[in-house]
């Protein structure tokens, strides 16, 4: 499926899904955001995606384009319909991040929205809204502190400083740097490995993690417990068993 600002394939269980707007840095518009927001709800629906790598076209995503805001404040429901981090962070298969280029403002947002990130080694990160009169409101100020801790999401968001892709492997803002040439492939062979695991296991943990992030240590080990009871429920489980025992690939279905 492709459209004018995002370009959709799968293949085989795993999608993939490119900001199509070089021209303008594929800064978030409101066709764009609109445009996610039906890919996003066609994976939730969707049994055969298993995992979604997002990317961009030319480089990742510059941040919000400046005429998407013209109606605001008159309008508040622009700002979400142009919430494109939460839609992508409620999506229930892993989600990888392969940023080449800029992730600026918004961009870094939703970056920050998907579960794993790799970037190039030629990347640029930043959280500059400040320095426009705003300040992050996709999701931003939350996530960021979450993965770097408080104090050096404060120091980012407020100077608005611009990290190298080395800089942002050391801060855990990604988890992986390659050479730009390389990126498409590692990201997809990332992909292609995590959709061989089960789907429910996969989309457990991933619960597991998320939801843990915001209750007591108590809690957090209790949700850790029921999910993995749950999970011996599971046909998933079976297989994974059987495919030990018989010294085969596992072929897991998601139930």
């Amino acid at each position: 499926m492709s459209q004018n600002a995002i370009v959709y394939a799968e293949d085989e269980s795993v999608a993939t899904v490119t900001l199509n707007s070089p021209e303008s840095r594929n800064a978030v518009s409101s066709s764009l955001a609109a445009q996610l927001a039906e890919i996003c709800d066609h994976i939730r629906r969707s049994p055969q995606v298993r995992v979604v790598v997002l990317a961009g076209k030319g480089t990742f995503c510059r941040g919000t384009d400046p005429a998407a805001l013209s109606g605001f404040p008159e309008d508040p429901q622009i700002m979400n319909r142009l919430a494109v981090a939460s839609l992508v962070a409620d999506i229930d298969p892993p989600t990888i991040a392969a940023i080449h280029g800029e992730a600026f403002g918004q961009g870094l947002e939703l970056a920050l929205a998907c579960d794993l990130r790799i970037c190039s080694s030629s990347s640029r990160l930043a959280m500059d809204q400040l320095s426009c009169g705003l300040i992050p409101w996709d999701g931003g100020t939350q996530r960021l502190a979450r993965l770097v801790g408080k104090a050096k999401a404060m120091e980012l968001i407020l100077t608005g400083q611009v990290l190298s892709a080395g800089e942002s492997l050391d801060l855990g803002l990604v988890g992986q740097v390659v050479e730009p040439a390389e990126l498409e492939g590692v990201a997809g062979k990332m992909a292609r490995d995590l959709a061989a695991k089960s789907p429910l296991a996969l989309r457990y943990a991933k619960e597991a993690v998320h939801k843990g992030m915001d209750l007591s240590l108590a809690q957090g080990l209790r949700l850790e417990a029921d999910l993995y009871f749950l999970l011996h429920t599971t046909g998933d489980r079976a297989e994974g068993i059987g495919a030990f025992r018989e010294k085969r690939p596992p072929r897991f279905t998601g139930t």
